[in-house]
């Protein structure tokens, strides 16, 4: 990577083509894989923008699943390498491509230095030789791809009966990208799938070749160094090698929130820095022996491990400390990029309102049919919409795409906590139950927080993309993290790079606390609300673990004291202030009993 950022996956329709508008300029991007109809949908789109050809490959057809995220895939790759080519071989004029290319680097690379050192040349065959070198140093960003492990749904035939192991959700997914012709990466997050994990085994191309490159990669979007190591030793005793942790904050991050048991950010990057060159050769003996075992070319030194870091970070200054003091090799920014509409598919209307949105409008919900805690936006029209539902007595939502169906409660084969059947179906079952109003009304309000993750997370797209169908629901869900309250504007994407680099401040003049109190903060509350929550049903074993939090929290704060000397890029008063809110977290949190 020439760059040393990543634009993270952004639900399932925000990031689905964002290779095609900034790969070609070295930005990674991760695309979801989730949704088969969406990524179909988008394949016909841009195959009609591009005049290339397209046959539809139908949902009846064998292997649909798979076969519609290669050929989508292998688009993105034919499309992006010819946007690459183009600008490569541009000339080096002012507001060119090719010269945006190279401007929009970070300042410290070698590669951006050369391109400035090359403007000041006069020589034009000395010009010319320094241009020829800077076009074989140009690189397209990644195309990587997300499977959520734990979203792996069984799907069954025609005769209501199971499609078999290898055509569950996440299986077909992870098919479709190692047959495609992308020389990426899969992130795999949202927790341990061993099926999911073992199924990597049954292709070549997670595996070094002769000249030990790996043609297919593996990404674990990680929430602490403990699970880290226990996913990637499971990973590394088949011979599979996990090319990058990328840590996540717990609850500052967009999408589904993953909070830790109270471990904070900086101490779980602390630990990865101390402990990841032990990682590495335990992590690699073990590789080499099974790689040995299997018959695999067994590489002369250890595969690249690389570390990020991503969730909640803000500044220039944030990011050049994470890199420098933690030893990272990159950091992902997501939710800003929402506000990038030359980045990400955000329709106009959406785009306004979280360009306008406050704090408060940011919050950690049980939207998710999933069970998972959910970043939900107020102002979303699909929040509107659920709660239009339920003031017209019919909560939930029509269930047409099945990709989050868990529950069996009521039916024999799994149905979505969020569709209008499970609601009406819970609902009856409550009314039954002769509960007080208040407890009624707290079931009633937990049952009907879900919505459609399916259809909500993707309409944007076809709304800004022209693609909605007639009867199409319009209602748009998006899922930010909490960071992007403090972006107040729509930006293009020179000055978010610009931004990131330290070249341009789009927050000056804003107050915001650092990354690492706003994350603290975000703690103390979840940790605030899952008391209230148990008080009712209080037991030795959830005081235990509430107890845990507490003082995992604490410790946390104690390691942000000693930090703050060490923060670099801050001026003496912001450092004061830090240490000024760290005392206030403190306070509130030994005030909770």
């Amino acid at each position: 990577m020439l760059h040393t950022f990543h634009i993270p996956v952004l639900g399932l329709a925000y990031s689905i083509d964002t290779p095609l508008k900034v790969a070609r300029y070295g930005i990674s991007s991760v695309v979801s894989i989730v949704d088969d109809e969406l990524v179909e949908r988008m394949r016909q789109y841009h195959s009609l923008q591009n005049n290339e050809p397209y046959t539809p490959i139908i949902k009846n057809e064998p292997d649909h699943r798979a076969r519609r995220i290669t050929a989508y895939l292998n688009l993105l790759h034919k499309l992006v390498n010819a946007q690459f080519e183009v600008i490569r071989h541009e000339a080096f004029t002012p507001g060119s491509d090719i010269c945006r290319y190279f401007e929009l680097l970070p300042p410290a690379s070698a590669v951006k230095k050369l391109y400035n050192r090359m403007l000041q040349i006069q020589d034009d065959i000395v010009r010319t030789s320094l241009q020829n070198v800077l076009r074989g140093r140009m690189r397209a960003g990644a195309i990587d791809v997300n499977i959520m492990a734990k979203v792996d749904k069984m799907n069954y035939n025609a005769a209501g009966e199971p499609d078999g192991e290898q055509n569950t959700d996440a299986l077909a997914a992870l098919r479709g990208f190692a047959m495609s012709d992308l020389s990426s990466a899969v992130t795999l997050s949202a927790g341990m799938n061993p099926r999911l994990y073992s199924y990597l085994e049954s292709f070549n191309e997670f595996f070094p070749d002769e000249a030990a490159r790996l043609h297919k990669r593996v990404i674990l979007k990680v929430s602490d160094f403990r699970s880290a190591l226990i996913q990637a030793k499971f990973l590394a005793k088949k011979g599979v090698w996990v090319s990058e942790f990328r840590i996540e904050s717990g609850l500052n991050c967009g999408g589904h929130a993953f909070a830790t048991d109270g471990l904070l950010l900086g101490p779980i990057l602390e630990d990865f820095k101390q402990k990841r060159q032990e990682m590495q050769a335990e992590l690699w003996a073990m590789c080499s022996t099974a790689l040995k075992n299997k018959g695999y070319h067994l590489p002369d030194v250890p595969l690249l491990q690389r570390v990020s870091v991503q969730g909640g970070i803000g500044t220039a200054g944030e990011n050049d400390f994470l890199l420098n003091y933690y030893r990272l090799d990159a950091t992902g920014w997501g939710s800003p990029f929402l506000l990038v509409p030359e980045a990400t598919n955000v329709d106009d209307d959406t785009l306004q309102s979280i360009a306008k949105a406050s704090n408060e409008d940011y919050y950690v919900s049980d939207a998710s049919p999933l069970g998972i805690l959910f970043n939900n936006f107020r102002g979303s029209t699909a929040e509107v919409q659920r709660l239009e539902r339920i003031a017209h007595n019919r909560p939930g939502s029509p269930c047409t795409k099945k990709f989050l169906v868990t529950n069996t409660e009521f039916t024999e084969q799994p149905i979505c906590t969020a569709s209008r059947e499970y609601q009406h179906l819970k609902l009856k079952q409550l009314q039954a139950a002769n509960l007080t109003n208040e407890a009624y009304q707290e079931q009633f309000d937990q049952v009907t927080a879900k919505i459609c993750l399916c259809e909500g997370l993707c309409t944007s797209a076809y709304i800004k993309n022209d693609m909605l169908r007639p009867r199409e629901n319009r209602a748009v869900a998006i899922c930010p993290g909490p960071n992007l309250a403090y972006f107040s504007k729509v930006y293009s994407l020179d000055e978010m790079v610009k931004h990131i680099y330290g070249k341009l401040d789009l927050l000056e003049g804003i107050s915001r606390p650092n990354m690492f109190i706003n994350e603290l903060n975000l703690y103390i509350d979840h940790l605030k609300k899952d008391i209230g929550q148990q008080l009712k049903n209080f037991t030795d074993k959830k005081e235990k673990y509430l107890v845990k939090f507490k003082d995992q929290l604490l410790q946390g704060i104690i390691y942000y004291k000693q930090l703050i000397p060490q923060i670099s890029g801050q001026t003496e008063d912001k450092l004061k202030e830090m240490q000024h809110m760290l005392l206030g977290c403190e306070a509130k949190l030994n005030a909770l009993i």
